[in-house]
């Protein structure tokens, strides 16, 4: 047994360290969460919404964050169409979360490492926000693609652009880069 934790001691640390940060970081998000009522938005899918309306704003896109009182989403509106919902789980805090951990259980030196976990995570909060509103756009324009473009090409993009960062993590930064 000592020879196979010894063997496999790179992929065991690897697991621990990926799993413990997962934990803590989703376990303090759900802590976040639960100072909201089920009923109302939390502040960063709010702050999410709002900044999307104001980047398609920017570029004279007619795109809207609608918020009612006593539901839990936000309407969001395309050319004063009613498009989408978006819920906690729109503001790619849990992607964020995931890449922080693979990034922490690949880590490299400390400063290189939350530099990149910074950039990395405003990088996804950016790309979210196009995502959002090109989501939006593309149910105005292809309703019938609505499972399609929600459920695989938009998911796709912003997990591919992730791997990507892994990836540059990995053979760049890390202490296992070359």
């Amino acid at each position: 047994m000592k020879k196979y934790l010894i063997l496999y001691r790179p992929f065991l640390v690897f697991l621990t360290k990926f799993f413990l940060t997962y934990l803590v970081l989703s376990l303090i998000y759900q802590g976040y969460l639960s100072w909201f009522d089920e009923n109302s938005v939390d502040s960063l899918t709010r702050i999410v919404a709002r900044n999307t309306e104001a980047l398609f704003s920017f570029f004279n896109v007619n795109f809207l964050a609608k918020e009612v009182p006593g539901v839990p989403f936000i309407m969001l509106l395309y050319n004063g169409q009613y498009m989408a919902r978006m819920i906690e789980g729109c503001n790619a805090v849990s992607v964020m979360v995931l890449f922080v951990s693979f990034v922490v259980s690949f880590s490299g030196k400390l400063k290189s490492t939350l530099l990149f976990i910074m950039g990395g995570s405003a990088f996804i909060y950016v790309l979210n926000i196009i995502r959002i509103g090109l989501l939006c756009m593309g149910l105005y324009w292809f309703p019938e693609q609505e499972s399609l473009l929600h459920d695989v090409v938009f998911p796709l993009f912003i997990y591919g652009v992730v791997f990507v960062l892994w990836v540059i993590w990995v053979n760049k930064f890390s202490l296992y880069a070359k």
